[in-house]
């Protein structure tokens, strides 16, 4: 069939890669069959699993402490919203993110909040980690499903970094910061921190951690926040116990469940990149982390 999301672009071109999982679902029981010696129709099974009752749009996302695929999240979430009719369509993330800077997920966060703005039906399925910014990707779903040992929650922030000032003073060197604005600088890694730049900058974390509270407490109404945003962690049992689940189970029984009902499609952001290309891009991943641990404390203000 031929799918809207690749009409407007030759094949080849299309950064929007989609995979009919109905087809491999079928080709493995054919598979099965011969070597069984069965002699069911394959071709009525497939007509069964086809029928017109919608469709489940399957992406992933693996976070990084970044969030650099929420670019590839942004193009899928956009392709999909060209085509889904929310009456009858759905749409499942599979995600995995022991989570990472606040601005970044923050981002990523928002792009599954655009599904929700247009009513279509969000699942979020958690087969290892959905931690800290992964944890506020994953509440935005209409439905949580995690596996039983996947690690969920870590509802805090933590800010670490190294400071060398006493080092640069032992040495003989003399660093010097110039700003404007009461707060431009606050605790940094050059400098020496005061009592309080140290009582702003935990006012700052403070803050973030409401901010995050409160948007979790906003999707998930039935859990009580006060509990749970301790920045702990639990495993998928016991995160269903307290609520930050709705189900115990794994992407791939959700996905063979799904094949029985609707057409599911697995989409995925794909352009075209050269070897170099992904040298670059792994090499600025590597060095922006460095400098995040090391430089920039705001920055490196982290949900965790």
């Amino acid at each position: 069939m031929l799918n809207f999301l690749n009409m407007f672009a030759p094949k080849s071109q299309c950064p929007i890669k989609i995979r009919n999982l109905n087809d491999e679902f079928v080709s493995y029981g054919g598979l099965l069959e011969q070597a069984s010696g069965t002699n069911i129709s394959l071709g009525s099974i497939k007509r069964a699993i086809q029928r017109s009752n919608g469709r489940l749009f399957v992406i992933d996302f693996k976070g990084d402490v970044m969030a650099t695929a929420a670019k590839s999240l942004s193009e899928e979430i956009t392709a999909i919203i060209a085509s889904a009719d929310p009456k009858h369509d759905e749409v499942l993330v599979r995600l995995e993110s022991p989570g990472g800077a606040v601005h970044a997920y923050g981002y990523a966060a928002s792009q599954l909040q655009r599904l929700k703005d247009r009513g279509i039906p969000l699942t979020i399925a958690v087969d290892k980690v959905a931690a800290s910014g992964g944890y506020m990707m994953a509440c935005i779903g209409d439905k949580i499903v995690s596996a039983p040992y996947a690690v969920i929650g870590s509802i805090g922030v933590v800010s670490e970094f190294m400071n060398f000032n006493n080092l640069l003073n032992e040495i003989g060197i003399d660093y010097k910061q110039y700003t404007a604005g009461r707060y431009k600088r606050t605790v940094s890694a050059m400098g020496p921190i005061t009592e309080e730049a140290e009582e702003k900058f935990s006012d700052d974390l403070q803050r973030t951690h409401e901010m995050f509270k409160t948007h979790v407490a906003r999707f998930r109404k039935d859990m009580d926040i006060e509990e749970i945003a301790t920045g702990e962690h639990w495993y998928g049992i016991d995160a269903h116990e307290k609520g930050l689940v709705d189900e115990v189970g794994t992407s791939e029984d959700y996905i063979l469940d799904a094949i029985t009902r609707k057409e599911v499609l697995h989409v995925q952001y794909a352009p075209p990149r050269q070897f170099g290309d992904r040298i670059r891009i792994g090499l600025v991943k590597a060095v922006t982390e460095v400098v995040l641990d090391l430089f920039n404390v705001h920055a490196n203000m982290r949900l965790g």
